[in-house]
């Protein structure tokens, strides 16, 4: 016998309805549905393959007593804690685990009254359309603010990239001013060196010139 599946929602036992080599019969398709009348509120059987055998496991349509109430009650808690579900924030367990309880009660609702069933299915659906819709938009801005921190990461390496790209235009600038400024001041020097050589040269010549005109006044006041 293949085991139940390990959920809140009950189930009867799992029926072999076809192997895979077998074609399949109306009346194994007519398995697949709702079994004994369920109203379409109900949640749908649960199926899978093993061993290359198809097995069908209806949902249960035994009423439920106050008593399996208190015991789903019970295991909802115990599995909460077995499966270490978080009590606050996002937990996929605690929401899986929750669902199956929800649905084990609209099971649970609809055997007694359809409508009522029927409506708590329509309450479900909205509830998880509503968390798929905020899942969705959890989503895009996780991944917007991801581009974003990308983004973000290649600005700040595009600006150090400039920023050193600038340090070293900066580095060559300050390589070029010193050795401009050691042009000017090796220029400035072999200026003045010049021009205290020439003043230098012009006094000498005009100490000549003094003596030159000193020697021919004497010479000319010793003729007359």
């Amino acid at each position: 016998m293949i085991p139940p599946p390990d959920s809140l929602l009950r189930y009867e036992p799992p029926v072999l309805v076809s192997r895979r080599a077998e074609k399949r019969s109306p009346e194994v398709s007519g398995a697949r549905g709702h079994g004994r009348g369920l109203p379409e509120a109900c949640p749908g059987p649960t199926e899978w393959e093993e061993d290359k055998k198809l097995w069908v496991q209806q949902v249960s349509s035994v009423p439920s007593t106050r008593l399996d109430v208190v015991h789903l009650q019970e295991q909802l808690d115990l599995r909460l804690q077995q499966r270490q579900a978080r009590e606050t924030g996002i937990c996929p367990v605690r929401r899986e685990l929750y669902s199956q309880c929800f649905d084990e009660l609209i099971r649970e609702i609809t055997i007694n009254c359809a409508e009522r069933g029927l409506l708590l299915l329509r309450v479900r659906d909205e509830i998880q359309m509503t968390i798929a819709a905020y899942q969705t938009l959890y989503e895009s801005s996780t991944a917007f603010g991801m581009r974003k921190a990308l983004q973000a990461e290649q600005g700040k390496q595009d600006m150090e990239k400039r920023i050193a790209e600038l340090e070293e235009e900066k580095q060559e600038l300050e390589r070029q001013v010193s050795e401009q400024k050691a042009k000017c001041e090796a220029i400035e020097k072999r200026e003045n060196e010049r021009r205290q050589i020439e003043e230098k040269k012009h006094t000498e010549e005009v100490q000549f010139l003094k003596r030159t005109n000193q020697q021919l006044k004497v010479s000319t006041e010793m003729q007359f």
